[in-house]
């Protein structure tokens, strides 16, 4: 199977790359959209615990990482993107990254984890939002943020309100802030 690679473009790993198998409905968030939606965090995550919910490449994970994100918890449920991801983590000597293979409902269930920020990029044929957003209640810090990328511009959640949203192409993108009475 040909592999695919994608760079990091930011932080301490700048201009590494990560590689990835070339399976059907892949597609690591592009260079563009990445500094766009890192721009929008500031460039920096020190300090910050994050979840990428739908790793896939691992690109959003290890961007998070390389800016400086004190934990990122990716999950993957597929065995061969998930030994590329185990891959790419022993490459990087990424101690502050811990990969699960698990679906992502069955993650979500069973961790008790609070996030500062949670990346979700699912495969586009998947329409999960309304129940991501009511498992996630739970799971965000109240000051934490949510990056979700998917074919169609998503209707905000009650609790959420777009921060910052935009468009590339077929990605549709946008930053959510929690909405506190």
């Amino acid at each position: 199977m040909k592999k695919q690679r994608v760079r990091i473009i930011g932080g301490t790993w700048r201009s590494r790359l990560i590689h990835f198998p070339d399976i059907e409905g892949l597609r690591p968030t592009p260079d563009r959209v990445r500094e766009t939606l890192f721009n929008w965090l500031g460039q920096d995550l020190s300090g910050q615990c994050c979840l990428d919910l739908y790793a896939g490449s691992g690109v959003l994970g290890f961007e998070a990482a390389s800016r400086g994100a004190k934990s990122v918890v990716m999950v993957e449920r597929d065995p061969l993107i998930y030994s590329a991801l185990k891959a790419s983590q022993t490459q990087l000597l990424a101690s502050q990254v811990s990969i699960c293979r698990q679906e992502a409902f069955d993650f979500l269930r069973s961790d008790r984890f609070v996030y500062d920020g949670v990346l979700l990029d699912p495969p586009f044929t998947q329409n999960p939002w309304p129940e991501l957003f009511a498992a996630l209640e739970t799971k965000v810090s109240p000051q934490g943020w949510v990056y979700c990328e998917s074919a169609m511009a998503l209707q905000c959640p009650m609790n959420w309100k777009p921060y910052r949203q935009a468009r590339a192409g077929q990605v549709n993108y946008q930053l959510l802030k929690r909405i506190h009475p």
